[in-house]
């Protein structure tokens, strides 16, 4: 049970971090607030992860709820989540910003919007579909396992979370270490974990849902 644990909280924990990106949003956290000054960019920094933190945390809770509702499987929700999370990871393997996170348009609009902490920063840049997709898989993978994975899977969120708002805090000192090789060859190694991470939900999802593919009766 504590090996399995174990096993079930770096999953936890590699999965949000990698799809959160910190680096990556402290990136366009950065070219956003190029004209603000240092006290308007640590409000920008925690009320955007603050909005982040209350929609996973939103999710972790209602996520179950969702699925019911809508008459999703968690079957099906695991396959689709995993399709999406390895179309993310190729785009970050390949160096490029996500469309499912932050459209040109968007990063350009936001430009002219006071409240860019909400949009387009904790959402969809931090909190994207990504982020949301696999909050309800791991929520839901913690309820085959022990009542603390539960647990496990809101301390994710809030490490992921915590992560990216000392990375925004010290985004002047960050940004004179990491130029944009760096970023690209960090981009492209999250971006194997995240497809490894994503073929594997598929994996679970599709034996799941075809027990006699993986041996079943």
């Amino acid at each position: 049970m504590d090996g399995d644990l174990v096993t079930f909280a770096l999953l936890a924990l590699s999965s949000l971090i990698i799809i959160v990106n910190p680096l990556g949003a402290t990136l366009i956290y950065v070219s956003l607030t190029t004209n603000l000054d240092r006290v308007q960019k640590n409000v920008v920094a925690r009320d955007s992860c603050r909005f982040a933190l209350l929609v996973l945390l939103a999710v972790a809770v209602l996520g179950a709820l969702i699925l019911q509702l809508f008459g999703i499987s968690l079957e099906a929700f695991r396959i689709a989540g995993g399709i999406l999370l390895f179309g993310i990871g190729m785009e970050m393997v390949y160096a490029k910003t996500s469309r499912t996170k932050l459209t040109a348009t968007e990063k350009y609009e936001s430009r002219e919007n006071d409240d860019i902490a909400l949009m387009p920063i904790a959402i969809p840049m931090i909190a994207g579909p990504g982020a949301i997709t696999t909050t309800i898989v791991l929520m839901n993978e913690a309820g085959a396992r022990h009542i603390a994975a539960y647990g496990i899977v809101i301390l994710a969120i809030i490490v992921s979370i915590a992560i990216t708002y000392f990375m925004m805090k010290n985004s002047d000192y960050i940004m004179t270490k990491v130029g944009q090789r760096e970023y690209r060859a960090v981009n492209r190694l999250m971006g194997m974990l995240l497809i490894a991470i994503a073929v594997q939900f598929i994996i679970y999802g599709v034996r799941n849902a075809f027990p006699l593919l993986a041996g079943g009766s």
